[in-house]
């Protein structure tokens, strides 16, 4: 009897030892949650523009270059067009020329310019001359601009026309043209005429952009009722795909 109790005795003592270590252990402890690192606001765009040389004579070219940072979207103007963030072209301007390029970006947008002197510019002719020699004039120097199948919009060879037709009309300020916009033989009537309006006003809004008067110029759609070329070929076809120049009386 007395053996039983000093065992009940034992694993007693035992027992509170074990609570008694367990109650004195502590937590662990919870490290703090680290803070989002602040999210870093999109940086402002930048962009320059040069142009060597700056004075040039007629006929001459000017190289212009460029470079910027932070833009998702460069437009060099007037007559250029959406370029890379940074390189050359080449220009040859026939009247003095401001360039603008604009850089865009998440943060906003800048400007910068460049200017061109050109010197030798020859002057438009004296009212009164005769009619004939002007419209040799105008229909030497005036250039068709050519569209892809079903586009209206500017292409590289047909903004190079519509730069030479624009330094023509600001050297003769009278001149007024009708500008026609033209498709080949496929499609409906309907979507032909509404594709040559589309054509003849992109015609007129980038000459527009070149420093002519907008008062200057009509535009006039005839889709495919009036063809260059009757050929059933991609040849003719673009022939067909046009901005049309008329001297308007």
């Amino acid at each position: 009897m007395r053996t039983r109790s000093v065992g009940s005795v034992t694993r007693f003592a035992v027992l509170v030892l074990v609570l008694a270590a367990v109650g004195c252990k502590h937590p662990a402890a919870v490290s703090p949650a680290t803070p989002a690192a602040p999210v870093a606001p999109p940086a402002q765009p930048t962009v320059t523009l040069e142009a060597t040389p700056t004075v040039v004579q007629r006929s001459q070219s000017s190289t212009l270059r460029w470079t910027s940072t932070n833009a998702t979207t460069v437009n060099l103007a007037p007559g250029i067009g959406t370029v890379a963030p940074e390189g050359t072209t080449t220009v040859s301007p026939t009247d003095s020329i401001t360039y603008t390029i604009t850089a865009t970006g998440p943060a906003g947008r800048v400007e910068a310019s460049a200017h061109i002197t050109v010197t030798g510019a020859a002057a438009p002719p004296e009212s009164g001359g005769p009619s004939a020699t002007l419209e040799e004039l105008f229909n030497r120097e005036v250039q068709d601009a050519y569209f892809d199948l079903d586009r209206a919009d500017i292409r590289g060879d047909a903004r190079a026309a519509l730069m030479q037709t624009a330094q023509f009309l600001r050297s003769y300020p009278q001149i007024k043209v009708a500008v026609e916009g033209h498709c080949d033989e496929r499609g409906s009537t309907e979507y032909n005429l509404a594709l040559g309006d589309r054509r003849a006003q992109a015609a007129k809004d980038f000459l527009v952009s070149l420093g002519v008067p907008a008062d200057r110029m009509q535009t006039v759609s005839y889709g495919k009722e009036k063809p260059f070329c009757n050929e059933h070929t991609e040849a003719c076809w673009q022939q067909n795909r046009r901005a049309h120049f008329v001297l308007a009386r």
